[in-house]
């Protein structure tokens, strides 16, 4: 039942083609002219035969329907497979038959081609015999010609006129957009080119600090064997456990050094926010020492920068205030505790306002033992008052009883490079006339050079 079904519809479908092909070749070579005075063969016949003939080469290979049941089934699907076997057999006869109606269809078309062509010389005669009256209306006909040539004159420059106007703005667009690409592609490259000579300028800057370090390295070893053989170093003892226990003893006060340490250095918060200026220089560093820690000020700025560092104080009282806050903190000497140190075994070490304490023939014993306890680029930084500034002379320096005397920036930098120490910056710190505005009535150079900062910040990196 759905073979029948099937085939009807192909049948179907297959008349409905033909009708179409009839109704277009009626439209395309009509039987006649009404305005010619000869009658052309009728070819409809001839196109009627060629439609039967294209729907019989159409339903080659096709089986023709029967009344369904078991029997057509079998029957039906024997024919198939014989009609698929037999494709082969007549496929030439199939190409034939093609062939065939190709060469009728372009017989059919020459044909209408012939009639054409006799309908047109009908047609031309008849034009011929008009043009007897052409001389009679050839001013009428001029004018209207003219006027008709104007017109289409006046529409062809005005639509030339629109042409030109859009393609003067499609041109003027196309060059903002190109202008546009090229401002985009040039900031590009420029960003890129940036991105580029930056890198390449910090990894140059990395190789000249790397070789830099090496030369300073080789430089210090060097200059130091030339004065060991001159006889320049001098040979420095061993301090002993007694001679610090007693040094310690002298230089603790009798009064409260906290209370005293609030009210000349100032509160905490403002302490800490001062010593922020050296968290560049331990970032990402191991086992920072605060020699000095007192309220702890530089270790809790370590802690929040996640940079592991304990420290050291004379003072019980500041020790337990350290420990208080959950900080790692101790009661020793410096000499002793550096002394005890594996050699190599810090990455920085941080002492604010602790040297000017020493006696003056112990600061370079504690610069000797912090080099030789910091590992290969580690950060030795030290805060002091400068001598410098005549102003700490008249209000802070003295302050302090257990200050024995102001420490020259240039000779601490000497013992820093003496015992493998490099790289030094020197910064100054506290400008004086933030205490004293009376210093404002000065000579600027005046002033930066005997007034400047109340403090200075020396700060080194260890080479070898």
């Amino acid at each position: 039942m759905p073979e029948q079904n099937n085939d009807a519809l192909k049948t179907e479908e297959l008349a409905q083609l033909v009708r179409d092909i009839r109704e277009r070749v009626r439209a395309r070579y009509p039987e006649s002219n009404g305005g010619a005075r000869v009658s052309v063969a009728d070819l409809m016949p001839l196109v009627h035969a060629r439609d039967s003939a294209e729907a019989k080469v159409a339903s080659i290979g096709s089986v023709n329907p029967r009344p369904a049941g078991p029997l057509n089934t079998v029957v039906q699907a024997l024919k198939r497979t014989i009609s698929r076997g037999l494709d082969w057999f007549v496929r030439d006869q199939v190409v034939f038959n093609r062939e065939i109606m190709a060469c009728v269809e372009a017989t059919l078309e020459a044909l209408n081609e012939v009639n054409r062509a006799i309908v047109s010389t009908a047609e031309l005669q008849n034009e011929v015999e008009g043009l007897k009256d052409m001389r009679a209306n050839w001013p009428v006909w001029r004018s209207e010609w003219e006027r008709k040539l104007a017109s289409h004159e006046v529409q062809q420059l005005r639509s030339v006129a629109e042409l030109q106007g859009a393609f003067q703005h499609r041109v003027t667009q196309i060059e903002s957009n190109f202008r546009d690409l090229l401002k985009s592609q040039h900031a590009n490259y420029a960003g890129a080119l940036e991105r580029s000579t930056l890198d390449v300028q910090k990894k140059l800057w990395a190789d000249l600090e790397r070789i830099r370090t090496v030369y300073e390295g080789m430089i210090h070893s060097e200059l130091r064997t030339v004065r060991q053989r001159a006889g320049y170093i001098a040979q420095t003892g061993a301090v002993t456990a007694q001679a610090s226990a007693s040094l310690a003893a002298e230089q603790s006060p009798s009064f409260d050094y906290g209370r005293f340490a609030e009210r000349f250095r100032g509160p905490e918060e403002y302490v800490k926010s001062g010593q922020t200026f050296y968290l560049p220089y331990f970032a990402g560093s191991q086992e920072v020492l605060d020699i000095g820690c007192g309220r702890g000020e530089f270790l809790e700025l370590m802690r929040e920068a996640g940079v592991p560092a304990r420290g050291i104080d004379l003072s019980h009282e500041s020790v337990d205030l350290c420990r208080g806050k959950g900080l790692e903190a101790e009661v020793a000497d410096l000499f002793v505790y550096l002394e005890n140190l594996a050699d190599a075994s810090l990455g920085g070490i941080f002492s604010s306002q602790v040297v000017e304490h020493l006696p003056p023939h112990r600061l370079p014993e504690m610069v000797r033992l912090a080099a030789q306890k910091l590992r290969r680029g580690g950060v030795l930084a030290i805060e002091t008052p400068n001598p410098e500034c005549l102003a700490i002379f008249a209000t802070h320096f003295y302050l302090d009883p257990t200050h024995t005397r102001p420490i020259p920036r240039a000779l601490l930098a000497f013992y820093m490079e003496e015992y493998g120490m490099g790289r030094i910056e020197t910064h100054f710190r506290s400008p004086a006339i933030d205490s004293t505005p009376s210093l404002a009535a000065l000579p600027e150079d005046f002033r930066n050079v005997f007034f400047g900062g109340l403090d200075y910040a020396i700060i080194s990196r260890k080479l070898l």
